[in-house]
């Protein structure tokens, strides 16, 4: 009985590291159909033989487990910057993925303890649970919704398009069933058993179809042109600035080369996240003298950088996205309003510091909170501009980033070196092609130690600065697409899902042979 356990015990993480392989970059989507079926088949056998229902929230923390253990390793390399962290380095590596199986436990629990008494009600009762528990964990205190199964399809944009319409939570939940509905065949108990497994595998082909239709209305409109090149940098300048007292005007230069400014063009720069070490938002002004010779009133300058304010007398720091013209006159600025746990802010701080912990970002205190998400209006003589600044980590949050549809354009800008060099920016990165297409908007990204590029509102990558790689990507013209219906009514598409599901697990109770 011992060894049988440990035998589950490896056959389940197992089976969660695998479908790892289905994530960028690696993108072998096909293996989810092979772990995904063998984890519901495993649960639906066990679900005959035993009593212990404790058991099934094991079983799916396993998974979970497994599979997060896999594909957030990279988050411990965050820990070696600062000699503080390192010594949580291997307690980070264990805990994370052991937090987030919870999630696959929880489901998995869920499911056993709702005794579905038929195979097509257990396929999805299985696939309802774990598609609500993966919205809850992307939702409950800061949310954490990173490698949901659906960015399998990152590389698919025809399949993706359906994104625009139900959202990805929502085309996560179809994922689940997708991948888990080979097992309806190995299981099937009627003829209606393998109807359904037949639906979900036309589903794709659906989508396929409904993607490329969506591809073709979208090349058949018309081009607008800007007045302004809008050109988002990608740098790859290393992480030692921050502690190693590098001088910051080696960095500025170094921006400044890779963005190439021209006299007589007509150019809004955009600079990564935090680039600049120990400048603020109000001394960025004194370093005006690197710029005078270069730039000129035809410039302006988007860039991530410190801001501080004070309030009785606290002071208070915060992750912005800052707007100055040619002077370096600050135009306008977005403080960061999702912070990354630990990273930027110290949950429990007054406690957590006298043990000497700090954040990552930054050696003085957490940043706080923005008071909200604002669209940012550009106006130089005729030209007009509306972006919707997302800083960072913001650009994870399906269904969460805007609720006013009336910009033309996201602005994504990024510090991805705190991932290292592992599998995380090419994660980081696909995010962007999902909201891109959620939300029916272009989506411009500079990233330092990351990707820099043009996403189109199909999740089309136009153009792309490679990781690793320095240079820049244009923005001169765009296509115009009316909002999509998820960029309307958000994941209140989810919920009309879910209700779907729990009307075919009812009925399918109900039918007999």
């Amino acid at each position: 009985m011992i060894k049988k356990n440990y035998i589950e015990i490896v056959f389940l993480v197992t089976l969660g590291a695998a479908s790892s392989l289905s994530l960028p970059p690696y993108n072998y989507l096909i293996i989810n159909f092979f772990t995904f079926s063998s984890f519901f088949i495993f649960l639906f056998k066990k679900s005959k033989i035993t009593q212990n229902k404790k058991n099934f929230f094991f079983y799916g923390w396993l998974f979970g487990f497994g599979y997060f253990l896999s594909n957030l390793y990279w988050i411990s390399i965050s820990l070696t910057f600062d000699q503080n962290f390192k010594f949580l380095i291997p307690i980070t590596i264990i805990l994370i993925p052991s937090f987030l199986g919870i999630f696959y436990g929880l489901a998995t629990f869920c499911f056993i303890i709702s005794k579905p008494k038929k195979l097509l009600s257990s396929f999805f009762v299985f696939s309802l649970f774990l598609g609500v528990l993966e919205f809850i964990r992307g939702s409950i205190l800061t949310g954490f919704p990173w490698n949901l199964i659906a960015y399998s399809f990152v590389t698919h944009s025809e399949i993706l398009g359906i994104t625009s319409l139900i959202g990805t939570y929502g085309f996560n939940l179809i994922c689940i069933s997708l991948f888990t509905s080979p097992a309806i065949f190995i299981l099937k108990e009627t003829k209606k058993d393998i109807g359904v497994c037949i639906i979900f595998f036309i589903l794709p082909f659906l989508f396929y179809l409904y993607g490329s239709f969506y591809k073709e209305k979208f090349n058949s409109l018309d081009v607008v042109s800007y007045e302004y090149k809008i050109r988002a940098v990608g740098s790859n300048i290393g992480l030692d600035r921050f502690y190693s007292n590098v001088d910051p005007v080696s960095v500025i230069n170094d921006l400044i080369n890779i963005s190439d400014p021209k006299e007589d063009e007509k150019i809004i720069f955009v600079w990564p996240e935090g680039i600049l070490p120990d400048i603020s938002q109000k001394e960025l002004v004194e370093y005006k003298w690197l710029f005078e010779e270069i730039f000129n009133k035809n410039h302006l300058l988007f860039i991530g950088i410190n801001n501080q304010t004070t309030n009785k007398e606290n002071i208070n720091y915060f992750n912005s996205l800052s707007i100055y013209d040619h002077n370096l006159e600050l135009l306008d600025h977005y403080n960061k309003i999702n912070l990354v746990p630990f990273g930027e802010f110290l949950p429990f701080e007054n406690i957590l510091k006298s043990f000497g912990l700090s954040v990552i970002t930054n050696n003085y205190q957490s940043f706080s909170k923005g008071k909200g998400r604002k669209i940012i209006e550009i106006k130089r003589d005729d030209f007009s501009l509306k972006i919707l600044p997302l800083i960072c980590y913001e650009i994870i949050y399906s269904g969460e980033i805007f609720k006013n549809q009336g910009f033309d354009l996201i602005v994504n800008i990024s510090e991805d070196g705190w991932f290292g060099k592992s599998i995380g920016p090419k994660q980081h990165f696909a995010h962007s092609i999902f909201r891109a297409v959620e939300s029916g908007k272009y989506i411009l990204r500079s990233s330092n130690n990351g990707i820099a590029a043009i996403i189109n509102p199909l999740g089309i990558v136009e153009q792309k600065v490679e990781y690793g790689k320095s240079g820049y990507v244009d923005l001169k013209e765009v296509k115009k697409i009316q909002p999509t219906l998820f960029s309307k009514y958000g994941n209140k598409i989810f919920i009309t899902l879910i209700l779907l599901y729990i009307f075919m697990i009812f009925s399918f109770n109900r039918f007999k042979k």
